[in-house]
């Protein structure tokens, strides 16, 4: 006798909608960057990626809740992340923002997280006690 998956509830996501969060880059700044500056880390993707999928479990296992942006299709990726991370070389997205500053994409995430070095930038930001 086959036995049916009990669905399990999502767990809340701290996701800002796209209207919520509209950003017009030549103003160089907006909401994206109030909310990548008053949080300890925010990961700026486009809506739907499965990479920003990644880099939120990435971070969940490592026992910290990103605030995840989603930005539209139609969004200019290498005007909005110069904006947001003061740099002339556009990365990729998903961005990676810790403490205000950009880490980088899920490249360098990783690069990070297995030299080891991404708890304790964690720490220092203010996202993990432990």
């Amino acid at each position: 006798m086959m036995r049916q998956a009990v669905p399990c509830p999502p767990a809340p996501e701290r996701s800002s909608s796209p209207e919520e969060l509209e950003e017009t880059t030549e103003g160089g700044g907006g909401q994206i960057r109030k909310v990548v500056e008053e949080n300890p880390v925010v990961v700026v993707g486009r809506r739907g990626c499965c990479m920003v999928h990644v880099v939120r479990r990435l971070l969940q296992g490592q026992g910290v809740n990103p605030l995840v942006c989603e930005v539209g299709d139609d969004a200019d990726e290498s005007a909005l992340l110069a904006s947001l991370s003061g740099a002339s070389a556009p990365e990729v997205m998903p961005a990676v923002f810790v403490g205000g500053r950009l880490v980088g994409g899920l490249d360098r995430l990783m690069a990070v997280h297995i030299a080891g070095e991404l708890v304790p930038i964690l720490k220092q930001a203010g996202a993990l006690w432990l």
